[in-house]
């Protein structure tokens, strides 16, 4: 590593990411590394900054954020040869659980990177049926943690984590099973009534909740989890093991795994790393080695 580029996310973790920043581009400069810090006022305006830097060429792009930044590089990185730096400094930061990125210190997230030592991972890949594309490195879900996105969107008060449990309050008193259609790989249709269904690349969302337990970041292949529970009392007492991944062996869950599926069910979106993804139906699927990141070295 000669040359980085540092990505910020000015909002990232309640505003800590600007001070975490700093923090990594002083240990990158301390390790001899030439940093171009660049901090975009939205997410068009980075995606240029970011577009620009690597037309420059950069050794490596690394994000000071959350989830959603990371999202914002895959658009640009994705099937490329320039790899993904990750400096976490989100709330969720589940890239950085699956991959052993060391969270709340940004100077041993800067070692990382300046170690230089990359794994090649899988991306998932989404594309709608306007034929947009979207990529993201975690889960891709949609049902009822949809629905609770989409309100939590919609909403204006209350502020933070607040706004997003009262919307899950509300959609759980409206709780009922939605009508999927899937197909997995070349095998027929399946038609069936679900709570949610997530798509994992990796094992967790929303901030370390397991839902694909079994997912694996190299192995080609999206595990799905699909829940069908109609009732709200099951789904709240569900909820708890989702972050220890035993929900798997509920007769409510059924999990499946395949490369490429296609999603359908009328009104509801598709949310990926956290962020809107596209309108149902897509086609969702694993694409073998489509990124470079920078880890830890195993020893």
């Amino acid at each position: 590593m000669n040359r980085v580029t540092v990505l910020t996310n000015p909002l990232s973790g309640h505003g800590n990411a600007p001070h975490a920043a700093e923090r990594a581009v002083a240990q990158l400069q301390r390790r001899g590394i030439d940093v171009c810090a660049i901090v975009g006022t939205d997410a068009a305006h980075a995606r240029r900054l970011v577009d620009e830097a690597l037309d420059r060429g950069t050794d490596a792009l690394v994000v000071v954020g959350g989830d959603g930044v990371i999202s914002l590089a895959l658009q640009a990185l994705a099937t490329g040869d320039v790899p993904l730096g990750i400096v976490p400094a989100g709330t969720g930061n589940d890239h950085a659980r699956e991959y052993r990125l060391p969270t709340g210190d940004p100077e041993a997230a800067a070692d990382v990177i300046a170690d230089g030592h990359t794994e090649t991972v899988d991306l998932g890949h989404i594309e709608d049926a306007a034929g947009t594309v979207k990529w993201f490195g975690t889960v891709m879900a949609a049902g009822f943690d949809s629905l609770v996105s989409d309100r939590t969107n919609r909403m204006r008060w209350p502020h933070g984590r607040m706004r997003y449990n009262v919307a899950m309050v509300a959609e759980i008193s409206k709780l009922r099973l939605l009508p999927f259609r899937i197909t997995f790989d070349d095998g027929p249709e399946i038609r069936t009534d679900l709570t949610l269904a997530a798509f994992g690349n990796t094992r967790s969302y929303g901030g370390g909740m397991l839902i694909c337990p079994g997912a694996d970041h190299s192995d080609g292949l999206l595990d799905v989890t699909m829940i069908t529970s109609a009732s709200r009392t099951r789904l709240i007492r569900l909820f708890p093991t989702v972050f220890k991944g035993t929900h798997v062996e509920l007769d409510e869950v059924t999990t499946k795994r395949a490369k490429t599926i296609h999603v359908e069910c009328p009104g509801i979106n598709a949310y990926a790393d956290g962020d809107y993804a596209a309108p149902l139906p897509v086609t969702v699927s694993a694409v073998p080695a489509a990124l470079r990141l920078l880890v830890p070295k195993q020893s």
